[in-house]
């Protein structure tokens, strides 16, 4: 990444270009000026881990490595203790909606929930930008196409002190 941003390049394309390239099973290594954190929701969403380290002169390595254990069903990126998660305490169905309206509503009722509470939404597509927004704000969440192919199934559970 060093080069690219040292050239006033935005890197992005180039991450996702070498992260498609990737063999099944290679990890990715990237060496950057700074720690990439919303790379890492990114990232997380792809299925891949992330550990990363402070090098000598303030770079940071991240190496980026294939998550194999997702649950059967689940898009990579969903949290694998889904299953033991309580029943939902709010049920959206937002199929039909425009973007962003749907990612809107979801983000204000979990705001308005306890902490621990599940949210179930139905959804016309899978909700990528919904899902970096999920994390920042501390929340989990674990989705899947259901399986006639009609919408995208997302359980998101309010973060916090549970």
């Amino acid at each position: 990444m060093r080069p690219l941003l040292a050239r006033g390049e935005e890197p992005f394309a180039a991450i996702m270009s070498a992260v498609d390239a990737l063999a099944p099973g290679q990890p990715l290594c990237l060496i950057a000026p700074f720690r990439p954190v919303p790379l890492f929701n990114v990232m997380s969403n792809r299925g891949f881990a992330c550990s990363d380290r402070a090098l000598e002169g303030g770079d940071w390595e991240v190496i980026f490595t294939p998550v194999s254990a997702v649950e059967p069903g689940l898009a990579p990126g969903s949290a694998s203790a889904a299953a033991f998660w309580p029943e939902p305490a709010e049920v959206l169905d937002l199929t039909g909606l425009a973007p962003p309206e749907p990612m809107v509503r979801i983000l204000e009722t979990l705001e308005a929930m306890e902490p621990g509470a599940v949210l179930f939404a139905l959804l016309d597509r899978e909700p990528m930008f919904l899902f970096p927004e999920l994390a920042q704000r501390g929340h989990e969440w674990a989705g899947n196409l259901a399986a006639d192919g009609t919408c995208y199934r997302l359980l998101a559970r309010r973060g916090g002190d549970d």
